[in-house]
Protein backbone atom coordinates (compact mmCIF):
# COMPACT_ATOMS: atom_id res chain seq x y z
CA UNK A 1 0.00 0.00 0.00
CA UNK A 2 1.12 3.38 -1.18
CA UNK A 3 0.94 4.55 2.74
CA UNK A 4 -1.33 3.52 5.50
CA UNK A 5 -5.12 4.88 5.44
CA UNK A 6 -6.89 5.43 8.68
CA UNK A 7 -9.90 4.10 9.13
CA UNK A 8 -11.26 7.78 9.00
CA UNK A 9 -11.45 7.08 5.06
CA UNK A 10 -15.26 6.21 5.04
CA UNK A 11 -18.39 7.75 3.95
CA UNK A 12 -20.20 9.50 7.28
CA UNK A 13 -23.49 6.96 6.75
CA UNK A 14 -21.15 4.36 8.08
CA UNK A 15 -20.06 6.20 11.92
CA UNK A 16 -24.05 7.09 11.76
CA UNK A 17 -25.20 3.55 11.34
CA UNK A 18 -22.82 2.51 13.52
CA UNK A 19 -23.81 4.97 15.93
CA UNK A 20 -27.48 3.58 16.15
CA UNK A 21 -25.98 -0.21 16.45
CA UNK A 22 -24.08 1.38 19.29
CA UNK A 23 -26.63 3.31 21.78
CA UNK A 24 -28.84 -0.14 20.66
CA UNK A 25 -26.34 -2.31 22.30
CA UNK A 26 -25.93 -4.33 18.45
CA UNK A 27 -23.01 -3.10 17.31
CA UNK A 28 -21.06 -6.58 18.19
CA UNK A 29 -23.74 -8.59 16.68
CA UNK A 30 -21.76 -11.17 14.05
CA UNK A 31 -22.13 -10.77 10.78
CA UNK A 32 -21.28 -11.65 7.43
CA UNK A 33 -20.83 -9.25 4.12
CA UNK A 34 -19.47 -10.28 0.64
CA UNK A 35 -17.38 -7.79 -1.62
CA UNK A 36 -18.33 -8.86 -5.28
CA UNK A 37 -18.58 -7.41 -9.19
CA UNK A 38 -22.01 -6.55 -10.33
CA UNK A 39 -20.28 -7.13 -14.11
CA UNK A 40 -17.26 -6.42 -16.12
CA UNK A 41 -15.61 -3.47 -17.25
CA UNK A 42 -14.25 -2.84 -20.68
CA UNK A 43 -17.26 -4.24 -22.31
CA UNK A 44 -15.00 -7.91 -21.07
CA UNK A 45 -16.05 -11.13 -19.58
CA UNK A 46 -12.91 -11.14 -16.90
CA UNK A 47 -11.91 -8.97 -14.19
CA UNK A 48 -8.63 -9.55 -12.09
CA UNK A 49 -9.07 -8.46 -8.81
CA UNK A 50 -6.52 -6.49 -7.29
CA UNK A 51 -5.79 -4.50 -4.41
CA UNK A 52 -6.51 -7.84 -2.03
CA UNK A 53 -3.27 -7.63 -0.25
CA UNK A 54 -3.49 -3.86 0.23
CA UNK A 55 -6.98 -4.55 1.82
CA UNK A 56 -6.00 -6.90 4.50
CA UNK A 57 -3.10 -5.07 5.45
CA UNK A 58 -5.62 -1.93 6.01
CA UNK A 59 -7.59 -4.20 7.87
CA UNK A 60 -4.59 -5.11 10.25
CA UNK A 61 -3.08 -1.65 10.80
CA UNK A 62 -6.27 0.32 10.80
CA UNK A 63 -6.69 2.89 14.07
CA UNK A 64 -8.42 6.01 14.94
CA UNK A 65 -5.80 8.75 15.77
CA UNK A 66 -6.34 11.28 17.66
CA UNK A 67 -6.81 13.63 14.78
CA UNK A 68 -9.41 11.52 13.53
CA UNK A 69 -11.42 11.45 17.16
CA UNK A 70 -11.04 15.19 17.21
CA UNK A 71 -12.56 15.53 14.23
CA UNK A 72 -14.76 13.52 14.69
CA UNK A 73 -15.98 15.00 17.65
CA UNK A 74 -15.97 18.38 16.06
CA UNK A 75 -18.96 16.92 13.85
CA UNK A 76 -21.33 17.19 17.17
CA UNK A 77 -23.21 13.89 15.99
CA UNK A 78 -21.86 11.50 18.79
CA UNK A 79 -21.56 11.47 22.26
CA UNK A 80 -18.05 10.87 23.90
CA UNK A 81 -18.67 7.44 25.20
CA UNK A 82 -18.72 6.33 21.45
CA UNK A 83 -15.77 8.30 20.58
CA UNK A 84 -14.34 6.81 23.14
CA UNK A 85 -14.91 3.33 21.77
CA UNK A 86 -13.87 4.42 18.49
CA UNK A 87 -10.28 5.51 20.17
CA UNK A 88 -10.52 2.12 20.79
CA UNK A 89 -11.45 0.60 17.68
CA UNK A 90 -9.82 -2.39 16.15
CA UNK A 91 -10.77 -4.74 13.77
CA UNK A 92 -11.40 -8.01 15.03
CA UNK A 93 -12.80 -9.92 12.18
CA UNK A 94 -11.92 -12.74 9.57
CA UNK A 95 -11.56 -12.57 6.08
CA UNK A 96 -11.90 -15.10 3.12
CA UNK A 97 -10.65 -14.28 0.04
CA UNK A 98 -9.28 -14.86 -3.42
CA UNK A 99 -5.95 -14.13 -4.00
CA UNK A 100 -4.42 -11.10 -5.00
CA UNK A 101 -4.47 -11.49 -9.06
CA UNK A 102 -7.10 -14.12 -9.22
CA UNK A 103 -9.36 -14.25 -12.15
CA UNK A 104 -13.13 -13.35 -10.92
CA UNK A 105 -16.54 -13.23 -12.67
CA UNK A 106 -19.44 -11.43 -11.65
CA UNK A 107 -21.65 -12.74 -8.50
CA UNK A 108 -19.37 -14.52 -6.88
CA UNK A 109 -17.67 -13.09 -3.55
CA UNK A 110 -13.98 -12.44 -3.81
CA UNK A 111 -13.64 -10.85 -0.04
CA UNK A 112 -15.60 -11.86 2.96
CA UNK A 113 -15.91 -10.30 5.77
CA UNK A 114 -17.06 -11.73 9.00
CA UNK A 115 -17.28 -10.12 12.77
CA UNK A 116 -19.10 -7.72 14.52
CA UNK A 117 -21.44 -5.42 12.39
CA UNK A 118 -20.23 -2.24 13.46
CA UNK A 119 -16.62 -3.20 12.33
CA UNK A 120 -17.63 -4.81 9.21
CA UNK A 121 -20.01 -1.99 8.12
CA UNK A 122 -17.17 0.48 8.80
CA UNK A 123 -14.42 -0.37 6.44
CA UNK A 124 -16.66 -0.73 3.47
CA UNK A 125 -15.82 2.51 2.23
CA UNK A 126 -12.15 1.77 2.24
CA UNK A 127 -12.29 -1.67 1.02
CA UNK A 128 -14.28 -0.88 -1.66
CA UNK A 129 -11.68 1.89 -2.52
CA UNK A 130 -8.52 -0.31 -2.16
CA UNK A 131 -10.36 -3.25 -4.33
CA UNK A 132 -12.27 -1.31 -7.06
CA UNK A 133 -9.79 0.82 -8.39
CA UNK A 134 -6.63 -1.52 -8.63
CA UNK A 135 -8.66 -4.03 -9.99
CA UNK A 136 -10.12 -1.75 -12.56
CA UNK A 137 -6.41 -0.58 -13.98
CA UNK A 138 -5.43 -4.65 -13.18
CA UNK A 139 -7.83 -5.80 -15.54
CA UNK A 140 -7.02 -3.34 -18.37
CA UNK A 141 -3.78 -4.17 -18.10
CA UNK A 142 -4.20 -7.60 -18.74
CA UNK A 143 -6.30 -6.82 -21.70
CA UNK A 144 -3.42 -4.69 -22.86
CA UNK A 145 -0.92 -7.36 -22.59
CA UNK A 146 -3.36 -10.29 -24.28
CA UNK A 147 -3.25 -8.58 -26.94
CA UNK A 148 0.18 -6.81 -27.47
CA UNK A 149 2.50 -9.77 -25.79
CA UNK A 150 3.46 -10.50 -22.11
CA UNK A 151 6.43 -8.23 -21.04
CA UNK A 152 6.36 -6.01 -24.22
CA UNK A 153 4.15 -3.18 -22.55
CA UNK A 154 5.84 -0.47 -19.95
CA UNK A 155 3.53 1.78 -18.07
CA UNK A 156 3.45 5.39 -18.60
CA UNK A 157 0.95 6.72 -16.83
CA UNK A 158 1.70 8.62 -13.45
CA UNK A 159 1.18 12.44 -15.21
CA UNK A 160 -2.48 11.40 -16.41
CA UNK A 161 -3.58 9.59 -13.35
CA UNK A 162 -6.50 10.23 -10.87
CA UNK A 163 -3.63 12.02 -8.01
CA UNK A 164 -0.95 11.16 -6.49
CA UNK A 165 -2.20 8.27 -5.05
CA UNK A 166 -4.02 7.24 -7.85
CA UNK A 167 -0.84 7.16 -9.54
CA UNK A 168 1.32 4.88 -7.28
CA UNK A 169 -1.72 2.62 -6.90
CA UNK A 170 -2.16 2.71 -11.45
CA UNK A 171 1.34 1.35 -11.36
CA UNK A 172 1.11 -1.59 -8.65
CA UNK A 173 -2.06 -2.62 -10.52
CA UNK A 174 -0.51 -2.57 -14.20
CA UNK A 175 2.17 -4.13 -12.95
CA UNK A 176 0.06 -7.12 -11.51
CA UNK A 177 -1.95 -7.50 -14.89
CA UNK A 178 1.08 -8.03 -16.76
CA UNK A 179 2.98 -4.54 -17.90
CA UNK A 180 6.58 -5.12 -17.45
CA UNK A 181 7.74 -1.80 -15.51
CA UNK A 182 6.36 1.58 -14.66
CA UNK A 183 8.15 4.72 -15.31
CA UNK A 184 6.70 6.37 -12.11
CA UNK A 185 9.92 6.67 -10.18
CA UNK A 186 8.00 6.85 -6.26
CA UNK A 187 6.30 3.35 -7.27
CA UNK A 188 9.58 1.31 -8.48
CA UNK A 189 11.08 2.48 -4.74
CA UNK A 190 7.39 1.68 -2.98
CA UNK A 191 6.80 -1.59 -4.85
CA UNK A 192 9.92 -3.06 -6.52
CA UNK A 193 8.47 -2.32 -9.79
CA UNK A 194 11.40 -2.07 -12.67
CA UNK A 195 11.77 1.25 -13.68
CA UNK A 196 12.14 2.07 -17.44
CA UNK A 197 11.78 5.07 -19.55
CA UNK A 198 13.79 7.17 -22.38
CA UNK A 199 13.62 10.86 -22.84
CA UNK A 200 11.23 13.73 -23.64
CA UNK A 201 11.05 16.32 -26.61
CA UNK A 202 12.35 19.22 -24.32
CA UNK A 203 15.50 17.00 -23.83
CA UNK A 204 16.08 16.97 -27.68
CA UNK A 205 15.12 20.73 -27.93
CA UNK A 206 17.57 21.84 -25.36
CA UNK A 207 20.54 21.26 -27.74
CA UNK A 208 21.74 22.91 -30.80
CA UNK A 209 20.49 20.33 -32.95
CA UNK A 210 18.55 16.77 -32.57
CA UNK A 211 21.66 15.02 -33.25
CA UNK A 212 23.95 16.82 -30.61
CA UNK A 213 21.04 15.06 -27.73
CA UNK A 214 21.34 11.61 -29.31
CA UNK A 215 24.69 11.53 -29.28
CA UNK A 216 24.87 12.90 -26.19
CA UNK A 217 22.37 10.50 -24.82
CA UNK A 218 24.18 7.39 -26.12
CA UNK A 219 27.13 8.04 -24.23
CA UNK A 220 25.36 8.71 -20.91
CA UNK A 221 23.50 5.31 -21.48
CA UNK A 222 24.98 3.23 -23.35
CA UNK A 223 23.42 0.45 -22.78
CA UNK A 224 20.29 1.76 -22.38
CA UNK A 225 19.61 4.54 -25.69
CA UNK A 226 16.17 4.76 -26.86
CA UNK A 227 16.30 7.67 -28.96
CA UNK A 228 12.74 9.56 -29.25
CA UNK A 229 12.30 10.66 -32.69
CA UNK A 230 9.11 12.04 -33.48
CA UNK A 231 10.54 16.22 -32.24
CA UNK A 232 10.65 16.91 -35.24
CA UNK A 233 10.11 15.15 -38.46
CA UNK A 234 10.21 10.89 -37.41
CA UNK A 235 11.42 9.87 -40.65
CA UNK A 236 13.54 12.64 -42.56
CA UNK A 237 15.11 14.46 -39.05
CA UNK A 238 14.75 11.69 -36.33
CA UNK A 239 15.18 8.17 -37.77
CA UNK A 240 18.20 9.41 -39.98
CA UNK A 241 19.60 11.09 -36.88
CA UNK A 242 18.75 7.98 -34.74
CA UNK A 243 20.33 5.65 -37.41
CA UNK A 244 23.76 8.00 -37.58
CA UNK A 245 24.45 7.15 -34.05
CA UNK A 246 23.07 3.63 -34.33
CA UNK A 247 25.80 3.77 -36.58
CA UNK A 248 28.47 5.02 -34.52
CA UNK A 249 27.54 3.08 -31.26
CA UNK A 250 27.84 -0.12 -33.29
CA UNK A 251 31.71 0.66 -34.51
CA UNK A 252 32.29 0.74 -31.11
CA UNK A 253 30.67 -2.53 -29.90
CA UNK A 254 27.60 -1.09 -28.78
CA UNK A 255 24.11 -1.33 -29.86
CA UNK A 256 21.06 1.08 -30.23
CA UNK A 257 18.73 -0.72 -27.70
CA UNK A 258 15.88 1.68 -29.60
CA UNK A 259 13.54 4.40 -31.02
CA UNK A 260 10.61 5.68 -29.69
CA UNK A 261 7.25 6.68 -31.98
CA UNK A 262 5.00 8.87 -29.98
CA UNK A 263 3.10 10.51 -32.62
CA UNK A 264 1.50 9.57 -36.08
CA UNK A 265 0.44 7.14 -38.29
CA UNK A 266 2.29 4.37 -36.52
CA UNK A 267 1.76 1.39 -38.44
CA UNK A 268 3.30 3.84 -41.91
CA UNK A 269 6.22 5.34 -39.35
CA UNK A 270 6.71 1.88 -37.60
CA UNK A 271 7.12 0.33 -41.27
CA UNK A 272 9.16 3.03 -42.87
CA UNK A 273 11.70 3.10 -39.53
CA UNK A 274 11.79 -1.04 -39.55
CA UNK A 275 13.35 -0.92 -42.97
CA UNK A 276 15.30 2.18 -42.72
CA UNK A 277 16.88 0.28 -39.44
CA UNK A 278 17.28 -3.29 -41.48
CA UNK A 279 18.99 -1.19 -44.59
CA UNK A 280 21.93 -0.03 -42.20
CA UNK A 281 22.39 -3.04 -40.68
CA UNK A 282 20.55 -2.17 -37.16
CA UNK A 283 18.56 -5.28 -37.12
CA UNK A 284 18.82 -5.61 -33.25
CA UNK A 285 17.13 -1.96 -32.37
CA UNK A 286 13.72 -2.04 -31.35
CA UNK A 287 10.58 0.04 -32.10
CA UNK A 288 9.05 1.50 -29.27
CA UNK A 289 5.29 3.17 -29.71
CA UNK A 290 3.75 5.13 -27.09
CA UNK A 291 0.92 7.88 -27.44
CA UNK A 292 -2.91 6.86 -26.77
CA UNK A 293 -2.60 3.53 -27.04
CA UNK A 294 -5.05 0.81 -25.63
CA UNK A 295 -5.90 -3.05 -26.65
CA UNK A 296 -7.86 -1.59 -29.38
CA UNK A 297 -5.35 0.33 -31.23
CA UNK A 298 -2.35 -2.36 -30.65
CA UNK A 299 -4.92 -4.82 -31.99
CA UNK A 300 -5.11 -2.84 -34.81
CA UNK A 301 -1.44 -2.10 -35.18
CA UNK A 302 -0.58 -6.15 -34.87
CA UNK A 303 -3.34 -7.35 -37.60
CA UNK A 304 -1.59 -4.69 -40.02
CA UNK A 305 1.68 -6.27 -39.26
CA UNK A 306 3.45 -3.16 -37.80
CA UNK A 307 6.54 -4.04 -36.27
CA UNK A 308 6.64 -2.99 -33.47
CA UNK A 309 8.37 -4.50 -30.20
CA UNK A 310 7.63 -2.48 -27.05
CA UNK A 311 4.43 -0.29 -25.99
CA UNK A 312 4.43 2.38 -23.77
CA UNK A 313 0.86 3.04 -22.14
CA UNK A 314 -0.46 5.45 -19.99
CA UNK A 315 -3.29 7.73 -20.54
CA UNK A 316 -5.94 4.75 -21.43
CA UNK A 317 -3.88 2.58 -18.96
CA UNK A 318 -4.11 4.23 -15.63
CA UNK A 319 -7.48 6.16 -16.40
CA UNK A 320 -9.64 3.03 -17.29
CA UNK A 321 -10.35 4.24 -20.31
CA UNK A 322 -14.12 3.89 -21.74
CA UNK A 323 -14.82 2.02 -17.96
CA UNK A 324 -13.79 4.80 -15.33
CA UNK A 325 -15.33 2.67 -12.62
CA UNK A 326 -15.75 -1.41 -11.86
CA UNK A 327 -18.99 -2.39 -10.29
CA UNK A 328 -17.79 -3.91 -6.88
CA UNK A 329 -20.06 -3.80 -4.35
CA UNK A 330 -20.46 -4.75 -0.47
CA UNK A 331 -23.24 -6.57 0.65
CA UNK A 332 -24.82 -8.03 4.25
CA UNK A 333 -25.07 -11.72 3.60
CA UNK A 334 -26.06 -12.94 7.14
CA UNK A 335 -26.16 -11.52 10.95
CA UNK A 336 -27.03 -12.95 14.52
CA UNK A 337 -29.82 -11.59 16.59
CA UNK A 338 -29.38 -14.60 18.93
CA UNK A 339 -25.75 -15.76 19.25
CA UNK A 340 -25.05 -18.63 16.98
CA UNK A 341 -28.50 -18.44 15.25
CA UNK A 342 -27.09 -16.77 11.66
CA UNK A 343 -29.93 -15.58 9.55
CA UNK A 344 -29.21 -14.77 5.83
CA UNK A 345 -29.79 -11.56 4.18
CA UNK A 346 -30.06 -10.69 0.92
CA UNK A 347 -31.15 -7.60 -1.37
CA UNK A 348 -33.94 -7.44 -2.98
CA UNK A 349 -34.90 -4.70 -5.51
CA UNK A 350 -36.62 -3.80 -8.82
CA UNK A 351 -33.37 -3.69 -10.44
CA UNK A 352 -33.02 -7.55 -10.70
CA UNK A 353 -29.07 -6.51 -11.68
CA UNK A 354 -28.69 -5.65 -8.03
CA UNK A 355 -30.21 -8.23 -6.08
CA UNK A 356 -27.64 -10.03 -4.07
CA UNK A 357 -27.49 -13.55 -3.21
CA UNK A 358 -27.92 -14.22 0.76
CA UNK A 359 -25.94 -16.11 3.04
CA UNK A 360 -22.43 -17.10 3.72
CA UNK A 361 -20.96 -18.16 0.36
CA UNK A 362 -18.03 -19.93 -1.26
CA UNK A 363 -16.82 -20.08 -4.80
CA UNK A 364 -15.83 -23.14 -6.28
CA UNK A 365 -13.77 -23.62 -9.79
CA UNK A 366 -13.56 -26.26 -11.90
CA UNK A 367 -10.86 -27.11 -14.53
CA UNK A 368 -10.13 -29.77 -17.01
CA UNK A 369 -7.50 -32.28 -17.65
CA UNK A 370 -5.23 -29.63 -19.35
CA UNK A 371 -6.12 -26.83 -16.36
CA UNK A 372 -8.35 -25.28 -18.74
CA UNK A 373 -10.86 -23.13 -16.44
CA UNK A 374 -14.48 -24.80 -16.89
CA UNK A 375 -16.73 -22.97 -14.71
CA UNK A 376 -17.63 -21.72 -11.27
CA UNK A 377 -20.00 -22.31 -9.05
CA UNK A 378 -21.16 -20.34 -5.93
CA UNK A 379 -22.90 -22.33 -3.17
CA UNK A 380 -23.63 -21.90 0.86
CA UNK A 381 -20.21 -22.92 2.72
CA UNK A 382 -22.80 -25.16 4.73
CA UNK A 383 -23.78 -27.14 1.97
CA UNK A 384 -20.23 -28.50 1.33
CA UNK A 385 -19.35 -28.92 -2.28
CA UNK A 386 -17.72 -32.06 -2.48
CA UNK A 387 -17.47 -32.75 -6.48
CA UNK A 388 -13.90 -33.82 -8.63
CA UNK A 389 -12.14 -30.91 -10.40
CA UNK A 390 -13.71 -28.27 -8.10
CA UNK A 391 -11.56 -26.01 -5.91
CA UNK A 392 -12.42 -23.36 -3.48
CA UNK A 393 -11.21 -19.94 -4.63
CA UNK A 394 -11.98 -18.31 -0.96
CA UNK A 395 -9.34 -18.88 1.55
CA UNK A 396 -8.69 -17.81 4.94
CA UNK A 397 -6.70 -14.32 4.79
CA UNK A 398 -7.10 -12.45 8.01
CA UNK A 399 -8.51 -14.12 11.50
CA UNK A 400 -8.85 -12.06 14.24
CA UNK A 401 -7.52 -8.78 12.94
CA UNK A 402 -3.98 -10.56 11.89
CA UNK A 403 -3.46 -11.08 8.47
CA UNK A 404 -2.33 -15.44 8.22
CA UNK A 405 -1.62 -15.61 4.28
CA UNK A 406 1.91 -16.24 3.52
CA UNK A 407 3.46 -12.31 1.91
CA UNK A 408 4.15 -13.13 -1.67
CA UNK A 409 6.01 -10.34 -3.84
CA UNK A 410 4.40 -8.70 -6.85
CA UNK A 411 6.82 -10.20 -9.20
CA UNK A 412 4.84 -13.51 -8.01
CA UNK A 413 1.51 -12.19 -7.83
CA UNK A 414 2.44 -11.07 -11.57
CA UNK A 415 3.48 -14.49 -13.14
CA UNK A 416 0.32 -15.75 -11.37
CA UNK A 417 -1.63 -14.01 -13.35
CA UNK A 418 -0.12 -14.12 -16.50
CA UNK A 419 -0.48 -18.40 -16.14
CA UNK A 420 -4.03 -17.59 -14.68
CA UNK A 421 -5.17 -15.75 -17.96
CA UNK A 422 -3.53 -18.50 -19.76
CA UNK A 423 -5.67 -20.95 -18.65
CA UNK A 424 -8.75 -19.52 -19.36
CA UNK A 425 -11.28 -20.39 -22.58
CA UNK A 426 -9.89 -17.99 -25.70
CA UNK A 427 -13.81 -16.85 -26.44
CA UNK A 428 -13.48 -15.46 -22.54
CA UNK A 429 -10.96 -13.57 -23.39
CA UNK A 430 -10.85 -12.77 -27.15
CA UNK A 431 -11.01 -8.88 -27.84
CA UNK A 432 -14.36 -8.53 -29.88
CA UNK A 433 -17.43 -10.39 -28.86
CA UNK A 434 -16.33 -12.50 -26.04
CA UNK A 435 -18.68 -15.07 -24.70
CA UNK A 436 -19.59 -15.24 -21.24
CA UNK A 437 -17.83 -17.62 -18.50
CA UNK A 438 -20.08 -19.80 -16.84
CA UNK A 439 -20.97 -19.36 -13.38
CA UNK A 440 -23.61 -21.22 -11.75
CA UNK A 441 -25.36 -21.47 -8.62
CA UNK A 442 -25.64 -24.07 -6.16
CA UNK A 443 -28.83 -26.07 -5.04
CA UNK A 444 -29.04 -25.01 -1.59
CA UNK A 445 -28.16 -21.37 -2.23
CA UNK A 446 -31.25 -21.68 -5.37
CA UNK A 447 -33.27 -22.89 -2.76
CA UNK A 448 -32.64 -20.52 -0.35
CA UNK A 449 -32.92 -17.76 -2.58
CA UNK A 450 -35.82 -18.93 -4.04
CA UNK A 451 -37.39 -18.88 -0.71
CA UNK A 452 -35.91 -15.87 0.56
CA UNK A 453 -37.58 -14.61 -2.53
CA UNK A 454 -41.17 -15.61 -2.04
CA UNK A 455 -41.38 -14.43 1.25
CA UNK A 456 -40.36 -10.73 -0.06
CA UNK A 457 -42.61 -11.19 -3.07
CA UNK A 458 -45.81 -13.72 -1.15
Amino acid sequence: MSNLKSPILTDLYELTMMYVWFLSDTINNQSCFDLFFRSCPFQGEYIVAAGIDDALLFLQNARFSREDIAYIRSLNLFDESFLIWLSEWRFDGCVHAVDEGTVVFPGGPVFRVSGPIGSCQLVETALLNLINFSSLIATKAARICMVAGFDTVMEFGARRAQGPDGALSASRAAYIGGCTGTSNVEAGKMFGIPVKGTHAHSYVMSYPSELDSFRRYAEVFPQASVLLVDTYDTIFSGMVHAIEVGLEMKRQGRTLAGVRLDSGDMLSLSKQARKMLDDAGLSDTKIVASGDLDEYGIHTLKEQGAPIDLYGVGTRLVTGHESPAIAGVYKLSAIEHTPGHSEMRMKVTDHTEKISLPGIKQVYRSFDGNGMMTGDCIELESAGFDVPGYVPLLTPALRDGSIVQPERSLEDIRNRVMSALQTMPPDVVRLMHPSRYPVSIGPALTKAREKMMNEFTG
